[in-house]
């Protein structure tokens, strides 16, 4: 990884800044990407703003800014991005700060006044190295100010074709993908929830390896035609949305169960079912588990302190399997009819089992 200390004037900074709102910020003659395409907005509040431009006025220190330094000789902000936009947006006459009673723009200013702002020093570290040195250095220094996502700072280490595609339809308010699974799908596009989760489902969770693979791709079809295909069986294999869908790995399970045949009419009734049963504590997983019919999807509700005290004692603590006592520490609660046949988590139901007795038995 190579890091080296830049010192760098507001003048230069401001120079050729232009703001085209979600097509991206550019500054510093068109060389320094602010705010890449379709990125969150600007979010600092008045307050923060002013503080900006207040501690460039009295020639107080800005903490260090951090800039990638990109292939083809240009450079986005991977730290700073809200101070940079703060006096860029002052120098362009954007808003007016309050100077001797009065709110000033930077044009009411005095010559001395404004060569004094675009005279001032940034320090500036040039970052550049391997995808993964960027990485776990950009993880390091966002630890303070208006923190990146994780997917931003992935974005700021694999630029290219492939990301500039995935952003117009993943990264973009009102986007494609937004439009396609709002309902399935959480976070905002352009904190980049939507790529992110894309990119998730296709890879099984390996995000970095992904976007190193196809970074110089032209164009990101692939993932957008997964993701169609994804939302596409969601939809038709349950036919009824409930909000319990919203933010489930649906790729996941697109991957595991796309090629199974399913009755749709008879997986909602289950779903139907499952959804008022008191002992299902997960509603969310109702989905998984009537396609993997494992329980543990579900979260079954466990007997109470009392109910299993009550069956303890009328057990007398004998373990009905060995016929051994043992003390109440030394047993689990279970159900006599399993849930998965119908038995519900009430004490008339329980029973406790000695640990090896429990942990041998089957749902039978």
């Amino acid at each position: 990884m190579k890091i080296e200390l830049h010192e760098i004037k507001v003048r230069d900074v401001v120079d050729g800044y232009a703001d085209s709102a979600e097509e991206g910020v550019v500054a510093y003659g068109g060389k320094l990407d602010i705010r890449p395409k379709y990125q969150r907005e600007f979010v600092y509040d008045a307050k923060k703003r002013d503080a900006v431009i207040d501690t460039i006025r009295k020639s107080f220190p800005l903490n260090v800014m951090y800039w990638v330094v990109n292939d083809q000789g240009t450079y986005e902000v991977m730290d700073g991005q809200q101070r940079t936009i703060s006096f860029c947006q002052y120098v362009s006459g954007d808003f007016s700060i309050p100077v001797g009673g009065y709110p000033m723009a930077f044009d009411n200013l005095q010559k001395t006044q404004q060569d004094q702002i675009l005279n001032y020093t940034l320090m500036v570290y040039f970052c550049s190295g391997s995808d993964t040195e960027k990485l776990d250095w950009f993880r390091i220094i966002n630890i303070a100010g208006e923190r990146l996502a994780a997917q931003e700072l992935r974005n700021a280490v694999y630029t290219g074709p492939w990301l500039s595609n995935a952003k117009t339809v993943f990264s973009k308010t009102g986007c494609a993908a937004y439009g396609l699974a709002s309902k399935y799908v959480q976070g905002s596009p352009i904190r980049q929830d939507y790529l992110e989760t894309a990119i998730s489902w296709k890879s099984g969770g390996e995000i970095e390896q992904y976007m190193s693979d196809h970074q110089h791709d032209p164009n990101a079809n692939e993932l957008w035609t997964f993701f169609q295909a994804v939302i596409s069986w969601v939809q038709l294999t349950f036919t009824t949305y409930r909000k319990e869908m919203k933010g489930l790995d649906w790729g996941g399970l697109y991957i595991q169960f796309k090629d199974g045949l399913y009755d749709t009419t008879e997986l909602e009734d289950k779903i139907k079912a499952l959804m008022v049963d008191d002992d299902v504590t997960s509603k969310k997983g109702i989905y998984a588990y009537v396609l993997s019919h494992d329980e543990k999807h579900l979260s079954i509700r466990t007997f109470t302190e009392a109910q299993r005290r009550e069956a303890f004692e009328r057990q007398s603590g004998i373990c009905p399997r060995c016929a051994q006592h043992f003390e109440i520490s030394g047993m689990e609660a279970d159900h006599v009819t399993p849930w998965s046949k119908g038995g519900m988590t009430i004490a008339s139901n329980c029973v406790m089992l000695c640990l090896e007795d429990n942990r041998r038995k089957g749902a039978v």
